[in-house]
Parts: structure tokens; C-alpha cells; sequence
């Protein structure tokens, strides 16, 4: 009796062994993965988006060019293999039997950078979810002893790549239980702590600064109906974004030649994007330059509110258009882009026509968690990311708030996200 229960601990000490080395593997490769993905999307849309401002031209040739070597590379390289984004990894988590194919990292790795840095108006994010998800269920395939922490290894992958993407440890743990897998167990908690200390400790080796340098130093109670009217708009917008993706994706799936589908996503992101160069990429460069012009206070004109009117009424359709006619991609950077625009335009309508004078910064990161969170339906991912983004939690509680309201406001009036929404046969 006592050699068979030695037995038993053995293979189970064996057991936890093994899960700890894999994913510390995942957690590396991941990071690595992911940081890499987001340093040459960086470099190469800078150089792209500097080169279209001072030759226009290149807002026609950039949408067509990336949209159609993404087409020949999934035609020819890829061989036609199926491509739903985020729905496979639910799909490979959902079943015992269907798992996420390795040609998966290099494909949505390459079409994910070749979308942005091309003015695709979408961000590397769910590219960058669904390749490092597959390095955990390619793991998991490799022994019969990890067979049963399918899900366990999909989300320390996704946990890592989001650590490596957004300089946030628990945001990376939160989107995979919030997101992906919805349910907590030992061996999650054991394989995601893993994974994103691998992550993190990355980053601090490699000195990764914050994406958004803000300087945020307090907030006010007085601004708190603010703050709900900021969630409630939020939610909003977070509709109606989804239903934008869902409309575009519908009518181009009835378009039969894929060309087509190209040349008239091409039309209508290269007229956008003539009109609004800061809809071009991930949008984090208008991010950043919104965010200096908010420090001084620019008063409201007629023709900036139309200009934040119309990138918050185009980017939608934008983004939808983007992932319709071929592009990879997500909604992750359309909801920052979205909620720091929106937060911008709600807080310099206060302040000029009311004269509130609320701090614009704040509504700008605050615009952008609430956003973010109903648009994913995940309020605390949306919470530690965009503290993590910024590297500050002054606003947490305001944040927390927003994201709650923004979320319920979005679920109230439609109940899926991109994510969950299943369309009808």
C-alpha cells in the first residue's frame, strides 16, 4: 500500500515538474514572440506612415499592396487553411479533439504585422493572442502527460504574449481567464504565474518603457457623474464597433472573388485614410500626439470637434473593413484608439462649453479602459491594461467604475461581442 501511494506522489511530483519547465518554454517563447512582433510593427509603420505624409499617394498603394500579399500568402504559402482569428482558439478549447495547427504562429504573425504597417486600421493584438496561444496547444500536443492542461497551456501562452504587448502581468492573466478560459484551476493559476513572470522578467531585462507617457496626478470627486456619462458613451461606441465588424463581415463574405473584396477595402481604407491620416495603423501614434495637445489645453473649435467626430464615426468602419476584405487583426487597439478620442472630445466639450474644467489626460486613459472593456466584455483586463500601458494607477478606482458602466451599458443594448457572436445558418 505504501509503495503504491509513493508511486502516486512520485508520478505526481514528475507531473508538476514537467508542467513547470513547459511553461516556463511557453512563457519565454511567447514573450519573445510577442515583443518581437510589436518592436518591428513599431519601426516599419513609422517608416510607412512617414512616407505616406509626405507622399500621399501612398495612402492608394500601401491598403492594396498589404491586403493582397496577405491574399497570395494564405493562398499559395498557407495553403487556404482556414483563418477565424480568436474563434479558433475558442474552438480548440472548447473541444477535446480539435487543436490549433503550428502554421498558425508564422501565419498570423507575418499577416498581422503586413496589415498594420500597411495602414490596415486594426493592431497586432489578436494576432498576436492567437499565435502564442498555438505555442501552448502546439506544448501541450508534445507529451501524453499534458493532455488534460490543454486550456491551462492555450492561456499561459496568451497570458505571456499579452505581458510581453501591454507591460501587464495581471492584465495578461485576467484576459486569458476573463477571455478565454473562464474558469480557474490549480494548474492555471500554476502554468500563467509561470508564464507571465517569464514575460515580465523579459521586459525588465530588456528595459521596455511604458507605450504611453503620461503624467497623472490626481482626480476629483466632483468629476464622477463625468465619469458614469464617460462609461455609458463608451458602451456605445463599444456597440457600435461590433456591430460595425459584424455588418462588414456579413456583406463581403457574399462577395465571391476575393479581388474584389481587396480592391473595395483598399477604396474605402485609402479615402479614409486621406481624409484622417490618424486612422492609419494601430492609431498609437495619434494616440501619442493627443495626448501632448491635451497637456495644453487646446480650446474646442468647430473644426476639431468635426475632426474627433469623424475619426470616432470612421474607425469603426475602418477597422471592419480592414478584417473583411482579409486583413488580421482585432479589436484591442480600434477600442484604446476609440476611448482615448472619445474621452478627449467629452472632456473638452466640459471645459469649454461648461467650463468644468476636468483634467482631459484623465478622461483619455479613463475613455480607453471603458472602451476597451465593453468591447471585450472584460472590465478588469481593461483595468490593469491600460494602467499597465501608462504605468500608472492613480485612476484605478475611476477606471474600475467606467469599465463596469461601460461594459452593462454595451451588454444592455447587444449582448455579444466579436468574440461570442455566432451567426446564424
Amino acid at each position: 500500500m505504501n509503495k503504491i501511494a509513493l508511486i502516486k506522489k512520485n508520478h505526481q511530483f514528475i507531473k508538476i515538474r514537467k508542467l513547470i519547465i513547459v511553461s516556463l518554454l511557453i512563457g519565454f517563447l511567447s514573450a519573445f514572440l510577442g515583443l518581437s512582433l510589436k518592436k518591428i510593427t513599431e519601426y516599419y509603420e513609422e517608416i510607412f506612415f512617414h512616407q505616406a505624409n509626405v507622399n500621399p499617394f501612398l495612402y492608394i498603394l500601401f491598403p492594396v499592396f498589404g491586403l493582397s500579399v496577405i491574399y497570395f500568402l494564405r493562398e499559395y504559402l498557407f495553403k487556404k487553411k482556414e483563418n477565424k482569428g480568436i474563434k479558433e482558439v475558442f474552438e480548440s478549447t472548447n473541444s477535446k479533439t480539435k487543436n490549433l495547427p503550428s502554421y498558425k504562429i508564422p501565419s498570423h504573425t507575418i499577416n498581422g504585422l503586413l496589415t498594420v504597417i500597411f495602414g490596415g486600421s486594426t493592431g497586432i493584438e489578436v494576432s498576436t493572442v492567437v499565435a502564442t496561444a498555438t505555442i501552448g496547444s502546439v506544448a501541450h500536443q508534445k507529451e501524453n502527460i499534458f493532455r488534460q492542461y490543454k486550456t491551462e497551456l492555450i492561456c499561459a501562452g496568451v497570458a505571456a504574449g499579452i505581458t510581453a504587448l501591454f507591460s501587464s502581468p495581471i492584465a495578461g492573466i485576467l484576459f486569458a481567464h476573463e477571455v478565454i478560459s473562464r474558469k480557474i484551476t490549480r494548474a492555471f493559476i500554476l502554468t500563467n504565474l509561470i508564464a507571465v513572470s517569464i514575460a515580465f522578467g523579459l521586459l525588465t531585462l530588456l528595459k521596455e518603457e511604458p507605450l504611453f507617457a503620461v503624467s497623472i496626478t490626481t482626480w476629483h470627486l466632483r468629476a464622477i457623474p463625468y465619469f458614469i456619462l464617460l462609461g455609458i458613451l463608451a458602451g456605445i461606441n463599444s456597440v457600435y464597433l461590433t456591430k460595425c465588424v459584424l455588418f462588414f463581415k456579413s456583406r463581403f463574405s457574399k462577395i465571391s472573388t476575393h479581388y474584389h473584396k481587396i480592391i473595395l477595402g483598399s477604396a474605402i481604407l485609402s479615402i479614409s485614410l486621406f481624409i484622417f491620416p490618424q486612422l492609419y495603423g494601430e492609431g498609437y501614434h495619434a494616440i501619442k500626439t493627443i495626448i501632448i495637445s491635451s497637456d495644453s489645453k487646446i480650446p474646442l473649435t468647430l473644426t476639431l470637434a468635426f475632426t474627433f467626430i469623424g475619426i470616432l464615426i470612421l474607425k469603426p468602419i475602418v477597422t471592419s473593413v480592414t478584417l473583411a476584405s482579409g486583413g488580421d487583426g482585432g479589436v484591442f487597439a480600434p477600442s484604446l484608439f476609440i476611448g482615448a478620442f472619445l474621452g478627449l472630445l467629452v472632456a473638452s466639450v466640459l471645459n469649454t462649453f461648461f467650463d468644468i474644467q476636468i483634467i482631459p489626460i484623465n478622461f483619455m486613459v479613463i475613455g480607453m479602459a471603458a472602451v476597451l472593456s465593453a468591447s471585450i466584455h472584460a472590465p478588469f483586463t481593461a483595468i490593469f491594461l491600460v494602467c499597465g500601458l501608462t504605468n500608472n494607477y492613480t485612476l484605478f478606482i475611476p477606471i474600475l467604475g467606467a469599465c463596469l458602466i461601460s461594459k452593462y451599458t454595451a451588454k444592455m443594448i447587444y449582448p455579444n461581442t466579436v468574440y461570442t457572436f455566432v451567426p446564424s445558418i
